[in-house]
């Protein structure tokens, strides 16, 4: 290489004219005017028109003729103005050009699968990860990746600042249950023994704890072998943290004041403080989800003390049979064919229908005022209570009921109201809206296996003040654990650890987990509670969700450098792939297979 970069082309500026400098980078257009070659050149901080003139030197602008795009140059020339009425006001060095008095070809290129200088939206996913270092290099395509660089930098210089100390944690660790499947790796030196790629630091961050730490946080890959959608995949990278000696609101006041420093430092986006709390019970009644989406109002109301004597049989069936009837209201008329869509759409949710009344206010009759298949069924002064119920009611509203049971009506209106809001468009796109949700119940009720289960993780603390209902009412008892959720989706969870053996054993126990077993999957666990473990609790950010969300993406694929696909498949290696008999055989996965016989 001869000619050795001297600047970026994101660090040229008017104040670089008629200086001499030497770029390097790729081809992304090229345009031949006879005697002028225009070549567009890029690095990853920038683009810059290069300019070849045969009548200052031939022998250059001979060798630019033979430059193709997507090759690898570097050129040295002077830095000029662009001449009047030819600058490109939408590049940061679109008032400016190099011309060339000498160029190095050092590499050249295939015609590449798509066009680099366009929106790679339109070309299929498939394509633009099998060659995702193209896209990658394409115009704005590291976009995302140096954005990820500067949260990362900008949570550690925050978490410095605090006295947070970063801390590694094993990969090849424990299987241990937490919800989904393990990775599991097989050991060579162990016959039939595996290691699991951890679901998450969890234990080892309480275990730092007991070690006196204090404040820990990681960085962290972590992996779950589990059904993939847009906002998951195999691998994943978790802010993870933990703090002893602390209680929910020291945690939610620090989570607060990171996000604020973050959003400001990354986005230039002032975040107000505190953040909305809503309990798990108050987020599914008036939202139908612990996940709200608060970006917009449309709230859920449960309205069976108002249809409780209606003739309407729907409803009075599922009021008897101990159901609910929950309804929204839209503000907007909708047609027939719009609502039979949307009737389809509720039942593929698992509605069994979905009852609706539009409403104008300016009607001149009653049947005009309150238009349904439904309202004859119900007196005026009932509809009036409707109205009231869901003041203010617009000049025009569609009401939506589903009569089922209360987890039904609270999932099918949860799903109906984001989409509704998206349909009409009073989603916000470009605001930050976040919310703690508090309270869950710390169990469910598994019904294929029969058990209760944790809502979170077996190490989450209950409330203190329903330990007492453990033994009767474990259905009952509300753990200490607390989401954050932005925008609907949720981007992070925690809650304060059990730090005494005795209540860890108990909750071990109720989820069904005998003592020889507890020893034998979380023994290291109790031992470390055994010496002093002082109360401690933590959480943990999806830093790909929280970085989607705060770029504007649809998928988490977008803002990760190789993803897999929705089939956890690397479509760039080709992963997961075969491998040689020799490497399964010298990891005893096949029986009747040792040393002694490698050989044969």
């Amino acid at each position: 290489m001869k000619l050795k970069r001297t600047h970026y082309i994101g660090e040229l500026n008017n104040n670089f004219v008629g200086k001499e400098v030497i770029v390097s980078g790729w081809v992304l257009r090229r345009r031949d005017h006879g005697g002028v070659i225009f070549l567009d050149l890029r690095d990853r901080t920038g683009l810059l028109q290069i300019v070849f003139e045969e009548e200052i030197d031939p022998e250059i602008h001979s060798l630019a003729d033979s430059i193709k795009i997507e090759y690898v140059i570097s050129v040295e020339g002077k830095i000029r103005r662009r001449p009047p009425g030819m600058e490109n006001f939408k590049i940061p060095t679109g008032e400016i050009e190099l011309v060339a008095k000498n160029v190095e070809i050092l590499n050249t290129s295939k015609i590449p699968p798509f066009f680099m200088d366009e929106d790679l939206s339109e070309v299929s996913e498939a394509i633009r990860l099998k060659y995702r270092y193209l896209e990658m290099r394409a115009l704005d395509g590291l976009k995302p990746f140096i954005f990820r660089h500067q949260v990362k930098k900008t949570i550690r210089e925050f978490l410095d600042n605090k006295g947070f100390i970063e801390i590694e944690t094993p990969f090849l660790t424990k299987s241990t249950p937490e919800g989904a499947r393990d990775y599991l790796v097989p050991s060579r030196l162990y016959p039939g023994k595996f290691y699991a790629l951890p679901q998450s630091p969890q234990l080892f961050k309480q275990i730092l704890m007991v070690a006196g730490l204090d404040k820990y946080y990681q960085i962290v890959k972590c992996f779950r072998d589990e059904d993939l959608r847009a906002d998951r995949q195999p691998e994943f990278t978790q802010l993870d943290m933990e703090m002893a000696f602390i209680d929910e609101s020291d945690i939610m006041n620090l989570v607060e004041e990171l996000l604020v420093y973050l959003f400001e430092k990354t986005l230039g986006v002032t975040l107000e403080i505190p953040f909305l709390k809503l309990s798990y019970q108050d987020a599914l009644k008036n939202y139908g989800t612990d996940r709200p989406d608060i970006r917009f109002d449309m709230k859920l109301k449960d309205l069976s003390h108002l249809f409780k004597d209606s003739s309407f049989k729907v409803f009075r069936s599922a009021l008897d049979t101990g159901g609910v009837i929950k309804g929204i209201k839209a503000s907007a008329n909708f047609s027939r064919k719009d609502l039979d869509e949307l009737t389809k759409y509720a039942q593929q949710l698992g509605a069994k229908g979905l009852a609706w009344i539009k409403y104008n206010k300016n009607a001149q009759s009653f049947e005009e005022k309150w238009s349904s298949p439904i309202t004859k069924f119900f007196e005026k002064s009932l509809l009036e209570k409707l109205e009231e119920l869901f003041n203010p009611v617009e000049e025009i509203a569609t009401f939506f009921f589903v009569a089922d049971k209360e987890e039904i009506a609270n999932s099918v209106l949860g799903e109906l109201r984001i989409y509704l809001a998206k349909k009409l468009g009073i989603v916000k796109e470009n605001k930050f809206s976040f919310v703690w949700v508090t309270d869950f119940p710390l169990f469910e009720w598994d019904e294929d296996e029969n058990r209760l289960v944790s809502v979170h993780h077996p190490f989450t603390h209950p409330k203190e003040e329903d330990i007492s209902f453990l033994e009767t009412e474990p259905l009952k008892v509300r753990s200490r654990a607390y989401d954050i959720i932005l925008n609907g989706i949720e981007i992070g969870g925690g809650s304060i650890r059990i730090h005494k053996r005795e209540l860890q054993e108990k909750i071990l126990n109720l989820l069904n987990i005998p003592p020889e077993e507890a020893q034998e999957k979380f023994g290291f666990l109790l031992t470390a509670l055994d010496y002093g473990a002082p109360p401690h609790g933590g959480i943990a950010f999806g830093l790909d969700r929280l970085i989607m969300i705060m770029l504007g993406k649809k998928s988490i694929r977008e803002v990760i450098p190789f993803p897999k696909t929705q089939r956890a498949q690397c479509l760039l290696t080709g992963a997961p792939s075969e491998v040689k008999i020799e490497q399964i055989l010298e990891l005893h996965l096949l029986p009747g297979w040792n040393k002694k016989n490698k050989k044969k």
